[in-house]
């Protein structure tokens, strides 16, 4: 049996965003849609993908979901992942901390700051029309 580990995704892995097949290709399954707890905050990198960092104040809850991701996948998965993204630990509002993507901070600056927005799916729609 291969080990699986939780991995929540806040941008372009989510189900039908651009990056998801790479998710698909290492045999992710969707776990559950959830927020963090509101101590993020999320900045738009050139309108293509999100970055969130977790800061001591003036955070928020960010939408994101939750995969169950092979173990042996998840290296791929990071691989194909923009420049200045990595892997930490993101706590849910739910009370679990599992791995997550997030934010290098030097990456966010000088770009937008979507907090307001709560999530990257969120701020996309605002774009639309």
């Amino acid at each position: 049996m291969t080990e699986s580990l939780k991995l929540a995704v806040n941008g372009t892995l989510m189900r039908g965003l651009e990056l998801n097949d790479n998710l698909l290709r290492v045999n992710a399954e969707f776990l559950y849609e959830a927020t963090t707890l509101p101590s993020y905050r999320l900045w738009s990198i050139n309108d293509v993908h999100p970055a969130m960092v977790r800061v001591s104040t003036g955070g928020t809850a960010v939408a994101l979901e939750v995969w169950s991701v092979p173990a042996t996948g998840l290296i791929q998965v990071l691989q194909q992942e923009p420049p200045g993204l990595s892997i930490g630990k993101v706590k849910l509002s739910n009370g679990e901390e599992v791995l997550g993507v997030l934010g290098e901070p030097i990456l966010c600056e000088g770009q937008r700051d979507i907090t307001e927005y709560g999530g990257w799916r969120a701020y996309c729609a605002s774009r639309v029309g």
